[in-house]
């Protein structure tokens, strides 16, 4: 079976009372512990790198913690070029998706984060502010030049070294020497296992498209299903022990991240503030509606979480 990567709006059951929400565990997956991506754009590694570490566990290997900056190292080098190549028309910011941390793992693979945590000298929290402003000012200055020296690789690299670290050629863990391809062939994952799914209706279902949205700077397909199918699969994939990322829009109105709830009332005055809700009756959210809102930019793709 295929592993997923789904983009759709669900809501997690977990055990908890908030406010006069009261959810109970119906399905718990294996998962390692919630890592801060702090003051970054970083959420798609951060969730797909914790989706890895549950593929492992799933597969009965021991519990990781792998680095989420090693690969997001990478995508920076990787948008940098499509940025100039494309002559600055291409989008080149912080954010990115899920397949883009299964293209890092496939080009660079994958290491521990105590082999690489990526700080710059000096820090020991995340914060790439700076850092993008930099590799942007960089990058644009070489293209309003219209001269690109041939080290600009080794210029862009340097950035990523004052801001992330240096990589490491080797490092030990548990007692052992790697590389970062031999520590990658231990753990037995496949990148070409895991699919993109997603749906809309302004291309054909049953087929692949690039979808649309400013984060997908490396033009990656998804295949696209209806969302009835949608929620099927992603409630197969979790019944049967796997878990998921999913791309969302957490700015909507009714989705608090304080209070661990995302809701969608059919009647939006019921509320003034979703910390202060109790259940009430919700939309039904159909594909006509779920397009609508995704046209008109009401829902957009700002952050992916693992469920």
């Amino acid at each position: 079976m295929k592993k997923l990567f789904i983009i759709l709006s669900l809501v997690l059951i977990q055990q908890a009372a908030f406010g006069q929400f009261t959810f109970q565990d119906t399905k718990t997956n294996q998962c390692t512990e919630v890592k801060d991506q702090e003051r970054t754009g970083t959420c798609w590694s951060f969730s797909t790198v914790s989706f890895l570490e549950s593929e492992l566990l799933r597969m009965g290997k021991s519990s990781l913690n792998l680095s989420e900056m090693y690969g997001v190292r990478a995508i920076y080098m990787d948008k940098a070029q499509n940025f100039l190549f494309r002559q600055g028309k291409a989008n080149f910011s912080q954010g990115s998706l899920s397949h883009d941390v299964i293209r890092s793992y496939k080009m660079v693979g994958v290491v521990p984060e105590t082999a690489y945590p990526g700080f710059g000298e000096g820090r020991t929290s995340h914060n790439h502010g700076a850092l993008e402003r930099e590799l942007r000012n960089y990058l644009k200055g070489l293209i309003s030049k219209r001269t690109v020296p041939e080290d600009w690789r080794d210029n862009v690299n340097a950035i990523l070294d004052k801001h992330l670290g240096k990589l490491p050629e080797t490092f030990d863990y548990e007692g052992k020497r790697y590389t970062a391809e031999t520590f990658t062939q231990t753990l037995g994952l496949n990148p070409d296992d895991y699919v993109t799914l997603t749906s809309f209706t302004h291309h054909p279902f049953y087929s692949k498209f690039i979808l649309e949205i400013p984060d997908n700077y490396s033009n990656g397909l998804y295949y696209n299903i209806t969302l009835d199918e949608l929620v099927t699969v992603t409630d197969y994939a979790i019944n049967e022990g796997h878990t998921v990322v999913w791309d969302a829009d957490v700015s909507e109105k009714f989705f608090s991240h304080k209070i661990g709830v995302a809701v969608a009332p059919a009647d939006t005055s019921v509320w003034k503030d979703i910390e202060m809700a109790s259940p009430v009756e919700e939309m039904d959210v159909d594909q006509a509606y779920r397009q609508q809102e995704f046209e008109n930019f009401n829902t957009t793709d700002d952050h992916l979480m693992h469920i």
